[in-house]
Order: C-alpha cells, then structure tokens, then sequence
C-alpha cells in the first residue's frame, strides 16, 4: 500500500560518509510524527563509504535512489523530488543537520498560511566540528537548503535547470522568486557546516556559473 506523505525531504549524497550519519540522525529525531514524511536520499555514484554509512540508519521512511552516473547536483535533485510523494518538499544537504522541530515548524507555518508558496528557516552557521560560528539570516544570506516549498509549485516552474553545475539555487531562485515568494520564519532550525570539501567554497566554478545566468 502506498503511502501519501505530508513532507518529503530530499537529501542529495556524494561521498559524504564523515557527516551523513549526523544528518540522518537529526531527522530521524524529528519531533513531526513519522507517518508525516518520508527521506529521500539521491546517491550520486559516490566513491567512498557513504552508502555503508546509510545502511545503518536505513528503514521504512527512508528511500535511497542510486544514480546509475554521477549527475550532479541539479539532476540529483530533481530526481528525488519527482519520486517525492510529499506534498512539501524541502532540501537537506548531506553534510549538514537540523533542528528537532525544523519539520515541524516550517509544515504548520505553511498549512496555517495557505497564501505563502515557500517558507525558509534562519541557519546556524557552524565549523567542521559542529561548532556554532554565528547565526545568519535566510533572506539577507540564502542558501540552497532549509526552505520548505509546495511540490507543486516546484513541478510547474521545471525544477532545478541542469546546466548549473554550480550556483544552481542562485539560478533555481532567480527563477522561483518571478513568480513565488519565500518567507522568512525567524527561527535558527538548519545547521549548515562550513568544511574544506563545500561545493561553495570552488570561488572559480560559482563566478563562472552566476555570470551565465546572469546574463540569460
């Protein structure tokens, strides 16, 4: 029997054995009831351990889809949110984790305010330890992960564009925000780590990616 969840999170996975298990473990810890939401990890043809470290937490809730290449980001993502059965997808990077409410609260503040499209959460920016470094806001300082969107919605504008290797949530955003709004809820419920392997931190790929959407 198939089952209808309230929220799917999609979390997207290439080699990242050293913080999976701390991902999956804050949302297995969720306050939300697991019956509400499903986990949807998307393994990017990883080449180190991550897929042992995902087994150990592997049940019912969780679905793990193998990309039979490596996609990239952008494929990966839109992959997991076309399997989502969610009708409210949010994004997890797989190297980072979430407060016990975080699903929780993002799910009420949108069933309760039918008229928003998307909602996002303030983030804890932390060290490669999981030390807090400071708390920023989500609309002053966006980021790809920790904002709470309706599936639909996702589905109508075509998702994430494939061409961006890089800066694809800048490129996502751009595109979402002619049409959708996000709001913000003042609340640091993502934990987003800061290590030396962040995709973010390729300072050459990110320019050379912004300046082609940029000018489109």
């Amino acid at each position: 029997m198939q089952k209808n969840y309230k929220i799917s999170v999609i979390i997207p996975v290439y080699n990242s054995e050293k913080y999976i298990g701390r991902c999956l473990r804050s949302l297995k810890r969720q306050s939300l009831n697991k019956k509400n939401y499903e986990i949807i990890i998307i393994n990017d043809c990883s080449k180190d351990n991550s897929m042992n470290e995902i087994k150990k937490y592997l049940d019912g809730n969780i679905k793990v889809i193998q990309n039979k290449k490596n996609l990239g980001l952008p494929a990966s993502l839109n992959i997991g949110i076309k399997k989502a059965k969610g009708s409210l997808v949010v994004r997890v990077d797989s190297d980072d984790w979430v407060h016990e409410d975080f699903l929780n609260i993002l799910s009420t503040f949108l069933a309760i305010n039918n008229n928003l499209d998307a909602v996002a959460c303030d983030y804890n920016l932390s060290d490669e330890n999981e030390k807090i470094i400071k708390t920023e806001n989500c609309i002053k300082k966006p980021i790809g992960c920790g904002i709470m969107f309706r599936i639909q919605q996702l589905l109508e504008m075509g998702l994430y564009d494939k061409k961006f290797k890089y800066a694809e949530e800048e490129a996502f955003r751009k595109v979402f925000l002619k049409k959708y709004s996000i709001t913000r809820v003042p609340l640091s419920l993502y934990r987003y780590r800061q290590h030396p392997k962040n995709r973010s931190k390729n300072k050459q790929m990110v320019k050379l990616y912004r300046s082609k959407f940029k000018n489109a």
